[in-house]
């Protein structure tokens, strides 16, 4: 959606005629002086539930409801791919993930690959980019490259740390998230020394990486970021009443994949709601800090004399479950991880405006049903209605033949993991055995080394993916 907007815009701009041309492009294509600026900031993990009520009501996000009230809010976005690497390349690229095979977040696009923000600069738009970008590949740990590899293997270790708090008692703390703050005074600056001179229009990238949990170096060289850390004065922007605590179904009924993901993430111990609670109320303070920084961009371009000259969007590359389904992170298309906040305002676009029709950056997405007789997410409903899951299953197979590229990404796994472990060599055993499950993986090493040999030599079976 976001793609398609700002591509709109690029062309209609190149449609318009050119005053020294005698109405007449010639030459390198140019923009037309009177088209608008763009600005798009993208933070990580928020939850697009926020943006609109009743999620709305936890926590209080002053420029996100500015941006609602001058503009119009999508009220369904969601995610392309609920993780990081691969939504921001759909985002970039224009195309979805089974087309990107973007399967991980060290696997994105190809470092030269041509986004709309460069051909928007080849036609004339003054372009910068600051902050997270993180969709091409070659990027994260080699623990992460590994663990997404292996999935197919038989065994279970905890990949994270146990999700925990961490807090400033400062009241008046305010820029917790510092390398985000650097990046958005950074943006901020350009605006004010570059971009209010220019006599065309600019394209402004802020990425964010906030509100995504912080490292947990506790635990272990091969650390996860399982802390949700923020001060007392982004705490004292939520509401403590308001906040829900999720149901959750017994380990011994989840699903095997949420089983898998709870497990792998170490959610399946003992948490108090004093523990949910707060987790889920340092996470929406973490939001309040992302809204600020929104908000930063957003003076700026008032005080510029830019605003009512520039469209201002705000999306995130996925959710946050903040405990929800009794895990926290992403890698879900639960709700809380798939749900993006999307808003748009500027010149032609609607004031006020709440739209709800689905504007997902997923090709086919299950949100026509009504999930308010479960809002909790509880219930799989498809062996109740055979008849729709198989037309749905139709027609998801009219576009995309998923077993096939299913079948691909098991295959990429296998590859990817033999030619790491021959070039890691002799230290093969050492290496794996220190990845983020190290925990885990040393209590019985020789049983999961054993697991991973059966894992190669067995062929995939195309019926059983």
């Amino acid at each position: 959606m976001v793609l398609l907007w700002v591509s709109v815009v690029a062309v209609s701009a190149l449609a318009a005629p050119d005053p020294g041309a005698g109405g007449q492009r010639r030459g390198a294509a140019r923009v037309w002086p009177a088209a608008p600026n763009v600005v798009l900031v993208v933070s990580d993990s928020f939850d697009g539930r926020l943006t609109f009520y009743p999620g709305s009501q936890v926590v209080k996000l002053p420029f996100i409801n500015f941006m609602k009230a001058h503009g119009t809010s999508f009220l369904n976005a969601y995610t392309n791919s609920p993780i990081c690497c691969p939504s921001r390349a759909a985002m970039w690229s224009g195309l979805f993930t089974h087309l990107t095979e973007s399967w991980n977040n060290f696997k994105g696009l190809d470092p030269n690959y041509t986004t709309w923000m460069d051909i928007m600069e080849k036609h004339g738009y003054r372009t910068q980019k600051f902050g997270k970008l993180d969709y091409t590949s070659g990027h994260h740990s080699i623990s992460n490259r590994v663990e997404a590899w292996t999935r197919d293997v038989a065994f279970l270790l905890r990949q994270e740390g146990r999700p925990t708090v961490n807090l400033i008692p400062k009241k008046t703390k305010v820029r917790v998230m510092e390398r985000d703050w650097e990046n958005t005074d950074r943006a901020v600056n350009w605006l004010r020394k570059e971009a209010s001179n220019y006599t065309h229009p600019f394209v402004l990238y802020l990425g964010l990486n906030l509100p995504h949990p912080y490292p947990s170096p506790s635990s272990g060289e091969n650390f996860g970021s399982s802390t949700f850390h923020t001060s007392l004065y982004w705490l004292k922007k939520v509401s403590y009443d308001a906040i829900k605590i999720p149901k959750w179904s017994p380990l011994s009924e989840m699903h095997p994949i949420d089983y898998y993901s709870s497990y792998t993430k170490n959610c399946t111990g003992k948490f108090t709601e004093k523990e949910i609670k707060n987790i889920r109320a340092f996470y929406y303070a973490m939001c309040a800090e992302t809204d600020a920084m929104l908000g930063e961009i957003i003076l700026a371009l008032r005080q510029l004399g830019l605003l009512e000259k520039t469209v201002v969007i705000y999306t995130s590359d996925h959710g946050e479950l903040a405990m929800e389904h009794r895990q926290f992170y992403k890698m879900s298309m639960y709700e809380a991880s798939a749900h993006v906040p999307l808003l748009m305002m500027g010149p032609g676009i609607k004031a006020n405006l709440q739209v709800p029709n689905v504007v997902s950056l997923v090709d086919i997405y299950p949100t026509m049903l009504d999930l308010s007789s479960d809002p909790d997410e509880l219930t799989n409903i498809a062996t109740q209605f055979p008849e729709v899951t198989y037309s749905l299953d139709r027609k998801l197979r009219s576009i995309i033949n998923y077993p096939k590229v299913s079948a691909s990404v098991h295959r990429y796994n296998k590859e990817q993991f033999i030619k790491w472990k021959q070039n890691v060599g002799q230290n093969y055993s050492n290496v794996i055995a220190n990845l983020r499950w190290h925990q885990d993986w040393l209590q019985e090493p020789r049983k999961y080394e054993s697991a991973i040999d059966q894992w190669l030599k067995t062929p995939a079976n195309p019926k059983k993916i």
